[in-house]
């Protein structure tokens, strides 16, 4: 209902705040996504993490991989209006954030400044999938606790119409070991995939295609619950 009288009990009270900068802030509600979700919520390129204008002798471009995404609903289809969030350390496992206290400037070098560093957005094509191009991340100490360590992977978060809330889950890269077998040793102990029942674990671990390549089918929901993709609260 629409008001005429500036001061009827329907009317919105006028605020005083003149300039957009001085309204206070807070945290949003969640809410889902669209009808107009790719109007200004990311820009082109978003996708690729690294900086191509910077000098990446011997850094992002050098371990430079690709990473594919698709997002699969309940009836087995492709869900075509997905968004796909990255949050990743870097090669060492720091994270180019004031959150990691070993976070330096070599750390928040080398990466797109579109939306900071070690963040990565974009949403999925006609055939339902999005292609990343980033660093393959080290290994890092837990964040929460006195010890241990996460094995290389990807923070991912999944948006798409009628998810009301962001999924939250995980991207490990599969073990690319060197004689000490520093990569399996990682994934059997990170405490994070330690959670999620042992015969769903795969899941959760990149499919490589190439030699830089990898893929992840993340399954919303299934008549087969153990193949639905693990999603954790953060």
């Amino acid at each position: 209902m629409i008001d005429s009288d500036p001061n009827g009990p329907y009317r919105y009270p006028v605020s005083d705040i003149k300039d957009q900068d001085e309204a206070p802030r807070g945290i949003m509600p969640s809410q889902t996504v669209g009808p107009y979700v790719h109007i200004g919520l990311t820009m082109p390129g978003a996708e690729n993490l690294l900086d191509d204008e910077a000098d990446t002798t011997g850094g992002a471009a050098a371990d430079a991989v690709e990473v594919t995404f698709s997002v699969t609903d309940g009836a087995g289809h492709r869900v075509k209006d997905a968004m796909i969030e990255l949050w990743q350390a870097d090669g060492d496992g720091i994270y180019p954030s004031p959150y990691d206290e070993r976070s330096d400037e070599d750390s928040a070098t080398g990466w797109n400044p579109q939306l900071g560093a070690g963040i990565g957005r974009g949403f999925v094509d006609d055939e339902g999938e999005v292609t990343f191009r980033t660093r393959r991340p080290g290994a890092a100490p837990v964040a929460v606790g006195d010890s241990g360590i996460e094995a290389p992977h990807l923070k991912v978060a999944v948006f798409a119409r009628g998810i009301v809330e962001r999924l939250y889950t995980r991207a490990y890269f599969p073990a690319a070991d060197g004689a000490d077998g520093a990569d399996s040793a990682a994934l059997a102990a990170d405490p994070v995939l330690a959670v999620v029942p042992e015969d769903r674990r795969g899941l959760l671990v990149l499919t490589q295609e190439g030699e830089s390549s990898y893929r992840m089918d993340i399954v919303l929901q299934h008549d087969d619950a153990t193949a639905e993709t693990p999603f954790f609260r953060v």
